[in-house]
């Protein structure tokens, strides 16, 4: 078989995601032990084998050009797979190590992500996770994320989704809010409300509110002076300070509700839910600290109340 690479080109790579992730030759090469000319040299040579420049300079700065934000992507991919098969192939298997990206929404990060990383890391504490906390859908490839948690799984095809809860959806206002428009009987008076609506930042679409009038399963389109997009956190934060109604996950706001701060409504038509998904590409190898992480998130949710 023809090599395509040797040692010079792969640490070449190296310093290039180096100088990229550090933003400078100088402190690229403060990190990998050698002269900042080495460094400039190895870019130099990428960029010549490629055609392509990687870098716009300048004398004050040094940022990616968009051929070089994606092949940095793929090489940072390249090399943690390199690493994680000398582990591998060393007898490392029992204690992962390196670079985790994982991307989940902001409800399941600040209420369920969030509080285990800590105990995540005093089991793997060779492994580093990049959270990104955000309602946007990522790509996997482009963005070099390992791991995403969502609640619905994208229409395209190679991703594998593995069930992490079913989150029950509860209804809620503050005592204040309440006391001044009076409290709804049922589901129809919602339509003198002030509903809390929250836009889909994937498709622009007002989320229908979910509920239950028996065994039939209704979703009820409301209105309000109020739309929110993004962080759908902030309709709690709404609700809670005298905004109006708003449907929520229950564990966004048993807190709220257990303190007195948020009331608890209809609750005969309460008992609907979304679930969470944990996804990751299909086919692609999964490393050994990505592994780690899927093992101990499925096992940590186990614990959640279910709503059967």
């Amino acid at each position: 078989m023809q090599r395509r690479f040797d040692d010079i080109l792969v640490g070449s790579l190296e310093l290039f995601c180096l100088a990229a992730e550090t933003g400078g030759f100088t402190r690229a090469a403060t990190a990998a032990g050698v002269t900042p000319a080495a460094v400039s040299r190895s870019v130099a040579r990428l960029e010549e084998r490629l055609g392509v420049r990687l870098f716009v300079r300048t004398t004050r700065s040094l940022r990616l050009t968009d051929a070089g934000r994606a092949y940095l992507l793929h090489c940072r991919q390249a090399l943690d797979q390199l690493a994680e098969a000398d582990r591998e192939a060393s007898g490392e298997q029992s204690d992962p190590a390196g670079r985790l990206r994982i991307s989940v929404p902001t409800t399941y990060g600040h209420y369920r992500l969030l509080p285990l990383l800590a105990e995540f890391h005093r089991r793997h504490p060779r492994i580093q996770a990049d959270v990104h906390i955000g309602n946007r859908n990522i790509d996997f490839t482009a963005e070099g994320f390992d791991l995403a948690v969502r609640v619905r799984k994208p229409p395209e095809s190679g991703l594998v989704a593995r069930h992490l809860e079913d989150a029950e959806l509860v209804l809620v206002a503050s005592p204040a809010y309440l006391q001044r428009r009076g409290t709804p009987r049922h589901l129809g008076d919602l339509a003198e409300h002030d509903c809390i609506q929250f836009e889909l930042p994937s498709t622009g679409r007002r989320v229908p509110w979910l509920f239950k009038d028996g065994a039939t399963e209704i979703e009820l389109e409301t209105q309000g002076p109020f739309l929110l997009s993004e962080d759908v956190l902030g309709g709690v934060s709404l609700a809670r300070n005298g905004g109006g109604v708003f449907q929520a996950y229950r564990f966004t706001v048993e807190r709220e509700i257990a303190q007195g701060d948020l009331m608890e409504l209809l609750p005969r038509h309460g008992g609907r839910s979304r679930p969470f998904n944990l996804l990751y590409p299909h086919g692609r190898h999964m490393p050994l600290r990505v592994r780690a992480f899927v093992d101990f998130l499925l096992e940590s949710v186990r614990a959640y109340p279910s709503i059967d």
